[in-house]
């Protein structure tokens, strides 16, 4: 345990940043990091001391997230505040030192990278996960946030294949007041070409994002991802919209569907409320048609 934080060693005087419930301190023992990005860190833990911290049926393990980023005021906020069948809870937050500590629900299934690198995704269990994230990004746009990182890393799997929007250090909140945002944000080879251009942005760029994950599940990686990041960005920033590799292996309705989201001009993209009405979701399934995805990257 040597290096790591208090936090997960001993009984600790935590202090409580965004209370979500009891703010009692509780023995948090460290399993394993799970991920990295340059701004988090996520760990399994689990809570061996009796607390209210976590609801009792989460009470053996659960995910901790270390974040250094540029607005978890905003982040933990969002998370305590806005709840949604397809958004990861959160049950405690923490600040250790400099550093934030999220304390949320564990999902065993792990990260839709996972899948998308190691396995291929047919069209129904493509629409599956489209469904549950435009169904998170309706509930979370019509409150006016914007995620801002939407890629296959930041979908989070139940062991049954629920699906679930997680990693919230990008979001940011608009408004009447604060229509639009123009920080440089979010992860490059996902990013709107808007947001690359610093011009005045909403809602539409994780519309974008989300049809590049799509390509992502299709072709097993993003647009551009052989090249350097900047390099992405500028091609992402000048050239037409990305395509799939292989367009003749994806069905019309398919097409038709990522054509609505990847389109330049933010004004002329589909809102997640619109895509929600879309034929392609008419092909998805129940959440179990993607458990056999999780089974086949265990054994790959």
């Amino acid at each position: 345990m040597s290096g790591w934080p208090a936090i997960f060693s001993k009984f600790t005087n935590l202090i409580p940043f965004v209370s979500t419930g009891c703010s009692q301190c509780c023995l948090f023992v460290m399993s394993r990091c799970l991920k990295k990005s340059p701004h988090d860190q996520y760990f399994s833990v689990s809570c061996t001391h009796s607390t209210n911290v976590v609801p009792r049926k989460q009470k053996t393990k659960f995910y901790c997230c270390k974040s250094k980023s540029v607005s978890p005021f905003v982040q933990v906020v969002i998370m305590r505040d806005y709840h949604h069948d397809n958004v990861v809870d959160m049950y405690n937050s923490y600040l250790v030192g400099d550093e934030l500590w999220v304390v949320m629900e564990f999902l065993e299934g792990g990260a839709l990278t996972d899948i998308v690198t190691h396995t291929r995704m047919n069209e129904e269990q493509i629409a599956t996960v489209c469904l549950s994230v435009l169904r998170a990004l309706s509930y979370l746009h019509n409150q006016g946030v914007i995620h801002r990182d939407i890629k296959s890393d930041s979908i989070l799997l139940t062991s049954d294949g629920r699906i679930k929007l997680s990693d919230f250090g990008f979001c940011a909140q608009v408004s009447k007041e604060v229509p639009k945002r123009k920080s440089l944000v979010g992860t490059p080879y996902w990013m709107a070409p808007e947001v690359i251009s610093r011009l005045p942005y909403g809602t539409e760029v994780d519309i974008w994002s989300l049809g590049i994950m799509v390509i992502e599940m299709i072709d097993g990686e993003p647009p551009y991802f052989n090249e350097p990041p900047l390099q992405a960005m500028r091609r992402i920033r000048d050239s037409l919209p990305p395509r799939v590799k292989d367009l003749h292996k994806v069905s019309s309705v398919l097409r038709g569907f990522l054509d609505l989201m990847l389109v330049r001009e933010p004004s002329q993209r589909a809102t997640a409320q619109e895509l929600l009405g879309h034929p392609f979701l008419k092909l998805s399934g129940p959440p179990s048609c993607i458990v056999p995805l999780m089974r086949q990257y265990r054994h790959h």
